[in-house]
């Protein structure tokens, strides 16, 4: 009897129809998946007409554009991030960003704050209740920092060469004891009439005005974080000029990781990560004077005055860094006023008050690391 020819191969033979249309399947579905359109896994929008634009990943978005003469960036963490809410909400975020430079900048010809600074004195200016908030919320860091924290002292800061539109470089000088003395005479927070209900801001002396410079970054920080808070995102990072406002976790479900930068000296402006800190929650926010200052004849000259004395601030304190758990605009102030206080100073009250602040003091040997007992919550130990 011959053998009758078999049906199957060798590779289908013991398995049973059911198996082999499963295999068949499993193999077309492989196919299906190959050949159907997927999402890069790098998404760019277009440039808003201001310039920002979204970066979409599997697990994140990322917005950034440019602000205050600096840059801002926003990252949301999370998965199934559809470019519909995203767009609006960019759009949200371009335009508030937008209005917080209209009132504050001091670049600005026309903004509410410029505005104010060439007003006369006596002349009740309308402003908004959002500066006059940033002024009042900067008077109580100056109070509590003993006069330390003083958005009046810009006559000060363009004698010494460090306001907008400095003239040559070269032509900088030393102030005298006259100079500093004439000019404080229009310095002076507690000069500043804010009436909240009228929203007008109002001057006593010809040439006092307002530089909110170390606040304003921070604030914008707060009103893009209410923004992201109301489009319903619970993981988020804000960005605006190296001040920082975090929530919730990171892509990978930990706390955010920001960098304390350690100043070089290779003149080449290149930067270096002295610490980082695990936040979530919070907002973290640096002062310091490594990067704008001016030398002559041996002496440095920091871009940081003190409202105190009226001269650029002459200690050792290289920078500072603040933690603080409600608002970037109080961390931003904060860091800048206890840069002002120095390394000794400045940490005592940091103490006293219970703010989480890292200082980073020059020594003959590199740099000496300050912490106050609350920032150790925030130390990455890994």
């Amino acid at each position: 009897m011959s053998d009758v020819p078999r049906t199957h191969s060798a590779a289908n033979a013991g398995r049973s129809p059911a198996a082999i249309v499963l295999v068949g399947l499993l193999g077309l579905a492989g196919m299906v998946y190959l050949i159907w359109p997927k999402r890069p896994a790098v998404e760019h929008t277009v440039a808003s007409e201001a310039g920002s634009a979204w970066e979409l990943r599997a697990d994140k978005a990322v917005l950034s554009g440019s602000t205050m003469g600096t840059s801002f960036t926003v990252v949301l963490a999370g998965e199934g991030l559809e470019r519909a809410g995203l767009e609006q909400l960019q759009a949200e975020i371009d335009a508030e960003l937008a209005s917080v430079n209209a009132q504050m900048s001091t670049y600005l010809d026309d903004s509410e704050l410029s505005r104010f600074n060439a007003a006369g004195a006596g002349a009740a200016v309308e402003v908004s209740a959002d500066l006059l908030e940033v002024v009042a919320l900067a008077r109580q860091v100056n109070e509590r920092s003993g006069g330390a924290f003083d958005v009046t002292v810009g006559p000060l800061v363009d004698a010494w060469g460090f306001g907008p539109g400095q003239a040559d470089p070269s032509e900088r000088r030393e102030l005298s004891d006259a100079q500093i003395d004439e000019l404080r005479a229009v310095v002076g927070d507690a000069r500043l009439e804010l009436d909240l209900d009228g929203l007008t801001l109002k001057k006593p002396v010809d040439g006092l005005h307002v530089d909110l410079s170390a606040i304003a970054k921070g604030h914008g920080c707060d009103r893009v974080a209410a923004l992201v808070d109301a489009a319903g995102h619970e993981h988020y990072m804000i960005e605006i000029g190296g001040e920082v406002r975090v929530k919730g976790l990171n892509p990978g479900g930990d706390p955010w990781r920001v960098g304390i930068e350690r100043p070089t000296a290779d003149g080449a402006g290149s930067r270096a990560v002295q610490a980082i800190v695990r936040v979530s929650d919070v907002a973290v926010a640096t002062s310091g004077d490594y990067r704008n200052y001016w030398e002559r004849d041996g002496v440095r000259y920091s871009h940081t005055i003190d409202p105190r004395s009226g001269r650029p601030i002459d200690h050792r304190l290289a920078s500072v860094t603040v933690v603080h758990p409600e608002s970037a605009a109080l961390a931003d102030a904060w860091a800048t006023a206890l840069n002002v206080l120095g390394p000794d100073e400045g940490l005592a009250l940091a103490e006293q008050i219970g703010l989480a602040a890292y200082f980073l003091v020059r020594t003959d040997e590199g740099f000496e690391v300050r912490a106050t007992a609350p920032f150790a919550r925030y130390s990455d130990s890994k």
